[in-house]
């Protein structure tokens, strides 16, 4: 159903994303990422005590090869 849409302003659309007014059948932001993370990375809360003493993350990638993107439709 269309709509009527008013004033926009938009300051700024990160390099992923989608800004869209009007009807759509569908919208596909692509990108990829690869997080390397070590212990106590994601932890979120107020007042934690995360202790690691003695902790490394491998990063190392042997065959450089990830899943792809291409197939996502």
């Amino acid at each position: 159903m269309p709509a009527i849409v008013g004033v926009a302003q938009v300051i700024s659309v990160g390099s992923s994303s989608i800004f869209n007014i009007g009807d759509v059948y569908k919208m596909m932001p692509i990108s990829n990422a690869k997080t390397f993370s070590g212990a106590g990375s994601f932890n979120t809360g107020d007042g934690m005590n995360v202790y690691n003493h003695l902790s490394t993350t491998n990063t190392y990638d042997s065959d450089n090869i990830d899943q792809g993107i291409w197939l996502n439709a």
